[in-house]
């Protein structure tokens, strides 16, 4: 019987992986993970690099504006908001969204999205301009993301800054695709040096720019918010005690098993904070083994509660400075 069950598992898992697309299938699935299938998506599609889940200072309210992602390529640079909402969306006459799902039978009235995400590239570029990055006009922009497919908008005014689902799954990789219109030339020609030298500028910023820790969990899930401690066994947690946000920007955690049996224990790879470049080298990293239900202690954003994670169920995590 188990060996039935066993290889049921081993069928299913492979024919959703080779028959589905999961940008499509899982965007649902939560509001972070939606947030990174999108992300995913549009790197492979345009290229260039996207910074999910900045924090970037407010002078005016004196809080951080949290921003879902920045999509940067050799022409333009995207501030997006992803919104996983299902159901019916409307506008009403005050300008906010309303959305109604079966889940709730109350309507639900959100905040502009649009008017939200234009008030956060205008702090974005504020920011950029305190580091020295100062951006052509024009250069960038911003868009309202609707991934999930079980949202039907009930027609109105929508701004042309929707992406709605329908056009959302038509994006396909290419130079010419219906939204080419994203990537805007904001370099006249013989500023070919100047372009560079402002799109690696404006790479580095963001990279080291103020964002959420991520917490990367098996079944392509992820977690955004504070990394806050390990707790376990007294020797594990003392193995880790060089894993903080001081000295280390990545942690990878490798599983010490076979034939998909629960690892007794995993190896914890983690690489020194280095600003000068993308990554560690090879020679670079440490590794430490410790007890795989060993837990990580996460405060989610926007939540009061910690959630505690074992390490067996970790791909990666990602330390903000």
């Amino acid at each position: 019987m188990w060996a039935e069950l066993i290889c049921g598992l081993i069928i299913y898992k492979l024919i959703r992986r080779f028959l589905y697309d999961d940008d499509i299938v899982d965007v649902e699935s939560s509001d972070t993970d939606a947030i990174f299938l999108v992300a995913n998506r549009l790197e492979r599609i345009y290229g260039g690099k996207v910074y999910v889940g900045l924090r970037i200072p407010d002078p005016d309210t004196g809080s951080r504006q949290n921003i879902d992602m920045v999509l940067v390529t050799n022409e333009n640079a995207v501030v997006i908001s992803v919104k996983n909402f299902s159901g019916f969306i409307s506008i009403d006459k005050d300008g906010n969204w309303v959305s109604n799902s079966e889940k709730r039978h109350k309507a639900r009235r959100h905040p502009d999205p649009v008017a939200e995400v234009k008030a956060q590239a205008a702090i974005l570029e504020s920011y950029l301009e305190q580091r020295g990055v100062a951006l052509p006009e024009g250069y960038l922009s911003c868009k309202v993301i609707l991934p999930n497919p079980k949202l039907c908008m009930i027609p109105s005014n929508f701004p042309p800054e929707v992406i709605p689902y329908d056009e959302w799954i038509k994006l396909k990789p290419g130079p010419r695709n219906m939204f080419s219109g994203w990537i805007k030339g904001a370099f006249g020609s013989g500023k070919k040096e100047m372009q560079e030298s402002m799109h690696q500028n404006l790479n580095f910023t963001l990279s080291t720019a103020p964002m959420w820790d991520r917490l990367e969990l098996k079944g392509n899930k992820y977690l955004l918010g504070e990394f806050v401690e390990f707790q376990g066994r007294q020797e594990d947690v003392r193995a880790l005690r060089n894993v903080k946000r001081s000295k280390v920007g990545r942690v990878i955690i490798q599983k010490m098993s076979m034939f998909g049996l629960a690892p007794a224990k995993v190896q914890v790879l983690y690489s020194p904070r280095d600003y000068r470049s993308e990554g560690a080298s090879a020679s670079e990293w440490k590794e430490v083994t410790v007890r795989s239900s060993t837990e990580v202690v996460f405060q989610p954003e926007n939540s009061t509660k910690f959630r505690k994670v074992r390490l067996a169920s970790v791909v990666s995590m990602l330390l903000s400075a």
